[in-house]
């Protein structure tokens, strides 16, 4: 019998359970994609981070939630590996992980470098590698207009994570 090698995937929802809207019960959840073949399922808060094991990638995820919960989410389904290079290709360092943030993209990104400027605030620094776009916000995400604006500049739909958010993601790969 021919037996297909696992793989390791990050699935990051976008726009679930916030404000009364989207509900999706990650216990609830976990339960359906375990009935669906998927194995090995982590979550990690209820803003809608995930990582599973499966043998082929996790595209039907948005279908599955769409039956069993009544609305169909964004996912961005990122490969260990590409998780992992984005997490080495972090320029910034802080002591604190809410000051840095990565925006997943969904495409490649085209960025506006005159909104990008526009947006940005004196104590802020971006960098963009590949699809990811680092930010620095050390006066907190919730007043930087940039993160507010980041899909407008981007030019590409995009979900973002703390730094300590990514480092949560990053221990649940490799449990011990």
């Amino acid at each position: 019998m021919f037996n297909r090698m696992k793989h390791t995937y990050i699935i990051l929802f976008r726009g679930i359970n916030v404000g009364g809207k989207n509900l999706l019960p990650m216990k609830e959840l976990v339960e359906v994609l375990t009935d669906h073949n998927y194995q090995n399922i982590q979550t990690y808060i209820q803003s809608g981070n995930m990582v599973l094991q499966s043998q082929g990638k996790p595209e039907d995820v948005p279908s599955i939630v769409l039956d069993r919960f009544g609305f169909e989410p964004e996912v961005l389904v990122l490969e260990k590996p590409e998780f992992l290079a984005a997490v080495a290709d972090n320029p910034f360092s802080s002591s604190h992980g809410k000051d840095i943030h990565f925006f997943f993209c969904k495409d490649m990104p085209e960025p506006d470098s005159v909104k990008l400027e526009k947006y940005k605030s004196e104590s802020e620094e971006y960098h963009i590698e590949g699809k990811v776009f680092y930010l620095f916000a050390p006066d907190g995400i919730g007043r930087s207009k940039l993160a507010a604006n980041i899909e407008s500049c981007l030019g590409t739909a995009a979900t973002g994570r703390n730094l300590n958010t990514i480092h949560k993601l990053q221990e649940m790969l490799f449990p011990v």
